[in-house]
């Protein structure tokens, strides 16, 4: 009877025996992190990201909330105002650019680990600022290492929970953005009235110390290690994981499958054309323009929530709690989202989330009520926070270990493109058309997004990477 192998770069392979000798190969090692069940572990291991996630997530949702105070104090137009809000997504581009080429070249613990030194001292640069230019050059800092973050924590997650639960997962990593965004704003309600927008940003600064403890918490991916030749040391982790899996689920561990005796090193060498290779050049036609205009969408009307709020005449803290209250339906959104992405899959729910985003955010740009404001604002960000999961599972995805951080890395970077584009769009439409052309921008964006996922997305629910990789 034979079994199939699994490897993080093959294709899977019917092979009756495992060779001798390839205790420690990259396949080996894919497919021994492929057979672990789920547990405590891996949770925790997941839990640690996730929350490193949760702090950026808080310093860059903050901004929303903090726009019209800063607008205010400094005298700036809408257009200034826009430019100002697109500075991070500059830093961000880079941030991505770099640190997914740099996370595949040296490993991702330690490029995820500086990511989070980067926007802690910018956060705190933020707070000290004392002029809009010296505040603009410090957001482009945060935004480094927030674009830093993103593709790492997405590549390290994707490498170390299994093909069965790996969407859930990734999609739930990004639902703790909705989480950050509203801590962001019940922070702004209680540090704005008593420190100003600038102690607000100081506070942001400090969970950057969470690096120390990631440090000793997380390990270097055994996928990436085995896939740079470093197989002693992707052995021994993996050996550690399997350990610590075994006493957490209190039961022997299922084999392993057969594997290939050999890699090819050639095989495995990677350079930025590799993303346009013909196996996978349609795949980052669509990502690329996936993540253009679904940012260019989601950040050029979030990042003005509050201040339109304001302008239509609600003030500080009542604009405030009605962002808030409306980021709430991003809870249920995204554990949503990370229940379809498995019960349907990848490609359908982007869509959908896509779709419903465009719908409701029209009719939130239309509302003639307070009470249909609320209510399309509910659905906009049970939507938005949706199509935000899908896409953090969706990406990393779609190409293989030796890739992976540099295809979700630039990914990301041409999302912050639009994300830089939005901001300032939103300032300079804004005169001229109203909030109805603004919110009308935006729906047209999301239902781009949306037709150009289905028509080259492909799916990738339950399939190994290895797999899906060929």
């Amino acid at each position: 009877m034979s079994v199939k192998a699994i490897d993080g770069d093959m294709a899977p392979r019917d092979m009756t025996t495992a060779p001798a000798g390839v205790a420690a190969s990259p396949a080996m090692i894919a497919a021994r992190l492929e057979r672990l069940p789920l547990t405590s572990y891996q949770r925790t291991l997941f839990l640690i990201i996730a929350t490193a996630w949760f702090f950026d997530s808080i310093d860059l949702g903050t901004l929303t909330f903090v726009l019209g105070s800063i607008r205010t104090e400094f005298g700036l137009s809408t257009a200034q105002a826009g430019l100002l809000s697109s500075m991070s997504f500059i830093g961000m581009f880079f941030g991505a650019s770099l640190a997914g080429m740099a996370a595949d070249r040296f490993g991702r613990a330690i490029v995820f680990q500086v990511s989070m030194i980067f926007w802690g001292l910018g956060s705190l640069a933020c707070g000290l600022a004392p002029d809009v230019w010296t505040l603009a050059a410090a957001r482009v800092l945060v935004g480094f290492g927030m674009g830093m973050e993103f593709p790492v924590a997405q590549s390290i997650v994707s490498e170390i929970i299994p093909a069965a639960k790996r969407g859930r997962y990734m999609a739930l990593l990004e639902g703790f953005w909705p989480l950050g965004f509203i801590a962001a704003g019940l922070l702004s309600l209680v540090i704005l009235p008593l420190w100003g927008w600038r102690g607000l940003f100081i506070v942001e600064a400090i969970p950057a110390l969470y690096v120390l403890y990631i440090r000793r918490a997380v390990p270097e991916s055994p996928r990436w290690l085995a896939d740079h030749g470093q197989l002693a040391q992707a052995d021994r982790i993996t050996s550690e994981m399997e350990a610590r899996v075994e006493r957490a689920s209190g039961r022997a561990l299922p084999p392993v499958a057969a594997v290939p005796a050999t890699t090819s090193r050639q095989e495995q060498r990677f350079s930025f054309a590799y993303l346009w290779a013909p196996q996978y050049a349609r795949r980052t036609v669509m990502l690329w323009c996936l993540w253009f205009f679904a940012l260019f969408g989601y950040y050029g009307l979030t990042t003005w929530l509050g201040a339109l709020l304001q302008q239509a005449g609600f003030a500080v803290t009542k604009s405030i709690s009605y962002t808030v209250l409306i980021s709430l339906a991003g809870v249920p959104g995204f554990f949503f989202a990370a229940w379809l992405v498995e019960a349907w899959g990848r490609k359908g729910t982007c869509v959908l989330t896509l779709v419903g985003s465009a719908v409701f955010c029209y009719f939130y740009g239309t509302a003639s009520s307070f009470t249909q404001l609320i209510a399309c604002g509910l659905a906009m960000q049970f939507f938005l926070f949706g199509m935000w999961s899908v896409l953090y599972a969706y990406t990393p995805e779609l190409y293989p270990t030796r890739a992976r951080a540099t295809g979700a890395g630039c990914a990301s970077a041409i999302g912050r493109v639009g994300s830089l584009i939005g901001p300032y769009a939103v300032g300079v439409i804004l005169p001229a058309l109203g909030q109805t052309g603004v919110f009308s921008m935006g729906a047209g964006a999301f239902l781009i997004a949306a037709l150009i996922v289905l028509l080259l997305g492909e799916e990738t629910k339950g399939r190994t990477l290895g797999d899906i990789s060929h």
